[in-house]
């Protein structure tokens, strides 16, 4: 197993599929993608899981964290959002942010991240902004 950065277009395959699977890959592209740092996970060079770091200044936004469906539950998220708080204080930054999927909330408070009061809907799906102090 191996988590290492990778280019803009490795990501976007996997972000469609398990993200926004009804919609064209062109909806998952994001126009900042190239001034961003993505990552992947991989087992035996299949890529498993992505996820990609904005930085702006001494903040930076995590956004685009998907593991295939088959993978979840196995540790692979966990291991992506330590080796991503690492390289974002590495790389100096002071607060990490995302928009999580509401239901997911959990997962992200286990590595310190807090719900802030900021909740919105997406194409039906809730997401609350969380943040961290690093």
């Amino acid at each position: 197993m191996e988590i290492k950065r990778i280019n803009k277009e490795q990501t976007w395959e996997l972000r469609q599929k398990v993200m926004w699977p009804n919609k064209d890959i062109e909806y998952i592209k994001l126009t900042d993608d190239d001034e961003s740092i993505h990552f992947g996970f991989f087992h035996n060079e299949k890529l498993l899981s992505v996820i990609t770091l904005f930085i702006e200044n001494d903040c930076a936004q995590f956004r685009k964290f998907a593991t295939l469906q088959e993978e979840q539950g196995k540790g692979i998220g966990s291991k992506m959002l330590d080796h991503l708080i690492t390289e974002a204080k590495q790389l100096g930054v002071k607060k990490l942010w995302c928009n999580a999927r509401q239901n997911k909330a959990s997962f992200y408070q286990k590595f310190g991240l807090k719900e802030t009061d900021q909740i919105f809907d997406k194409e039906g799906v809730r997401f609350v902004i969380m943040e961290m102090y690093l």
